[in-house]
């Protein structure tokens, strides 16, 4: 008899939603980053997303404080509608309590919720508790708006397409690490750490970004959550193309170097296959990505780069030093055992 281990997180999905009944109001449903649903508005769809954050296996109470942990989970929701060219809106919390737990963990969690909903415009509008025996889990809901017409989904890369991510990768990667071990810390400058430890606790969903890019010619999108071959292997599948990743072009901070180096890795490893980063990946036309990538920092203030190219070929190739090997679209999967 077979398990949820063997199925895995993808597998598991794809068995429980395969029937679901197609509805008219439903533009998306299953399958991307948000579902996108018709609520009757001329200008707006709703894009809905929900995303659950567990003790000790997404955040340890011992390793963040309590408003780190609180900005973190409704960040990496917002992440998602950031991914569909969507403002955040609405969040609805379901919290999953142990009774021992300090009341002043709840308000430094609820401190950080507000902090970062205001960050997007965000409004926290309700929820529902109950009691866990051992572990807190923060379940949330979020609500967005997108102008109808300029919704970014995964399936629209097409080949000759440019592929390219915001910000950089592997810096949340690197950040665990440095959880992970804290003799590796202070074997490392401050200035090393601090922003590699931000990135893991605290990530800044590319809202902003994901708007401007959907209103000016990105293709494709989703946000590098499970890690960027893997993501990029779920960009491929949607769009029914492949793609070649220029590794030397990979934007990398040198302090995620150093810890690379510090744990002898790769550090186009902690790039391709860490995740965690929330930066959108996405495709645009190759003649006019460089200049999508000027508006895109003029406008935001967000950097993206061009990392590789979308080929006809369904197959994922990484182009390192001239030597042309498979990438393999491997990442975080929930229900397997870790294989980064």
């Amino acid at each position: 008899m077979s398990t949820i281990a063997d199925l895995g997180e993808f597998g598991l999905i794809a068995r429980l939603t395969h029937d679901l009944a197609p509805r008219p109001d439903v533009i998306l449903g299953v399958g991307d980053d948000a579902a996108v649903l018709d609520v009757g508005s001329a200008a707006d769809v709703l894009v809905a997303t929900c995303d659950a954050q567990v003790a000790d296996t997404h955040f340890r109470l011992d390793r963040a404080t309590p408003e780190e942990i609180g900005r973190r989970a409704l960040a990496v929701n917002a992440s998602d509608c950031a991914a569909m060219g969507a403002a955040p809106r609405f969040a609805l919390l379901s919290l999953l309590v142990p009774p021992t737990l300090e009341v002043a963990v709840l308000d430094g969690i609820y401190a950080g919720l507000r902090a970062e909903a205001a960050r997007y415009g965000c409004a926290i509008v309700g929820g529902n508790i109950a009691r866990h025996p051992e572990r807190l889990i923060l379940d949330i809901t979020l609500l967005g708006l997108a102008p109808r017409g300029h919704v970014l989904r995964r399936h629209g890369a097409r080949p000759g397409d440019a592929l390219l991510v915001t910000g950089t990768v592997g810096a949340a990667a690197a950040g665990l690490a440095l959880l992970d071990d804290p003799a590796l810390v202070a074997r490392l400058a401050p200035e090393v750490c601090a922003p590699l430890l931000a990135a893991q606790r605290t990530p800044v969903a590319r809202v902003a970004a994901g708007q401007w890019l959907a209103r000016n010619g990105a293709t494709a999108a989703l946000d590098v959550s499970d890690g960027l071959a893997a993501d990029l292997a779920h960009l491929c599948a949607a769009s029914g193309v492949g793609a070649t990743v220029e590794v030397a072009a990979l934007p990398i901070l040198p302090a995620t170097r150093a810890v690379a180096s510090a744990i002898a890795r790769a550090a186009s490893d902690l790039a391709l296959f860490g995740g965690e980063d929330y930066e959108l990946l996405f495709t645009a036309p190759a003649a006019h990505a460089a200049a999508l990538c000027a508006g895109l920092l003029t406008t935001t203030g967000t950097p993206a780069t061009i990392i590789g190219t979308i080929t006809a070929e369904p197959a994922l190739v990484r182009v390192d030093d001239g030597q042309r090997t498979t990438l393999v679209g491997r990442g975080w999967d929930h229900l397997r055992a870790p294989n980064f």
